[in-house]
């Protein structure tokens, strides 16, 4: 079981500024739990997430030696792409690629066939970086602009990001739309299809859904969770109130539960969650 722990969509949506050396503190103590990748920033335009502006100075300050959690940071273009790909730390570029046409175009300013061909780009430019690109596939569970939703439509997506060379996605339901009803039926089928990639599942969510979310995924196959310390979280760009992401301690506990090997210090984790309140609030 692999756990992405997701600071960067935890903060990107809060209005106050959380000054530089919080961030890095934070991260610091995120860097002991064991995590196996911590989405840390993004290098995107400042002006449409001011929060991440200070990605590139975050990154630089992080004590990641004699540290086996993976840096990955999410881009929209060829410029975040080749800022990414100058730092050494980072493992994993992040790319916003959507189902619906319409949050396509208010996410990364292009249509989604346009974005194919950018990923295309961005694939070579990290594999001559020896980086990996994994791709988010947002509005993965549907979508509120009335566009056609179906677990096919997913994977003909999939399989344009297979040929390309993509070895990850993660299936994002970025405004919380998803239910067991539609969890298993495209985590089943995408296994099913594209048995060499991987899948994670990034879920915005209420608390109160998380568990039966979580559960879906995972008895459908899937092996890698996205999730957030708190639950905090949620996409500016989408049309809707920010739902927050899986809370980290919910996925840890239902894992426990259900005998599910973790390679995380629970120790570390456990104090990071008694003293979120001096980060985010």
């Amino acid at each position: 079981m692999k756990i992405t722990e997701c600071p960067r969509d935890a903060i990107q949506g809060i209005v106050d500024f959380i000054p530089t050396k919080d961030k890095i503190e934070y991260i610091n103590r995120l860097l002991k739990v064991g995590f196996d990748v911590i989405d840390v920033g993004s290098f995107v335009s400042p002006h449409k997430v001011p929060q991440m502006k200070d990605t590139d100075e975050v990154i630089s300050s992080l004590n990641i030696d004699r540290n086996d959690s993976k840096l990955s940071v999410i881009i929209a273009n060829l410029r975040g792409a080749n800022k990414a790909c100058s730092f050494q730390q980072i493992s994993y570029l992040g790319f916003p690629l959507s189902i619906s046409e319409e949050f396509q175009k208010r996410n990364t300013n292009m249509d989604i066939n346009s974005a194919l061909e950018l990923v295309q780009e961005i694939q070579n430019k990290t594999i001559q970086n020896n980086k990996k690109l994994m791709v988010y596939l947002s509005m993965a569970f549907g979508n509120p602009y009335g566009e056609h939703w179906h677990p096919d439509l997913v994977c003909n997506i999939v399989e344009k990001l297979n040929q390309i060379g993509i070895e990850k996605v993660s299936l994002s339901d970025t405004i919380g739309v998803s239910c067991p009803e539609n969890i298993s039926p495209l985590f089943k089928l995408a296994i099913k299809e594209f048995s060499k990639m991987d899948f994670a599942a990034h879920f915005h969510s209420y608390v109160k859904d998380a568990k039966e979310k979580i559960d879906a995924a995972f008895l459908s196959g899937c092996v890698n969770f996205d999730s957030a310390i708190g639950g905090f979280g949620g996409c500016p760009m989408a049309k809707d109130e920010l739902v927050g992401n899986i809370p980290t301690e919910l996925l840890v506990d239902y894992f426990k539960f259900n005998d599910v090997e973790l390679r995380i210090d629970f120790s570390a984790l456990d104090n990071i969650v008694k003293n979120i309140p001096k980060y985010f609030t």
